[in-house]
């Protein structure tokens, strides 16, 4: 895990994740705010970030483990958006 500072105007500390790592920010149930490389397969995030588990529909910390997690969490890995030229010949 890497942490940096991101520009002056935001100063929160985002995190750069490998997408394998069990946490509710990488899981693709989680609609929390990220941003994910399907090159480098890491996602980043901000250190405190929050969104919702689609799964649970609750409010959870992205960076909840499996430890947190209850019996009925359904982890599934994060798979990368399509990119932007393969959604538009789709909707051809």
């Amino acid at each position: 895990m890497l942490t940096v500072t991101s520009s002056a105007s935001d100063m929160s500390k985002k995190l750069i994740l490998p997408a394998e790592v069990k946490i509710c920010a990488t899981c693709s149930y989680w609609d929390g705010e990220r941003k994910v490389d399907p090159e480098l397969a890491v996602v980043v995030v901000d250190e405190g970030c929050e969104g919702e588990c689609l799964v649970q529909s609750k409010c959870c910390q992205g960076l909840n483990d499996e430890f947190e997690w209850r019996d009925d969490c359904l982890w599934e890995h994060l798979a990368p958006d399509a990119p932007e030229d393969s959604k538009q010949n789709e909707e051809k």
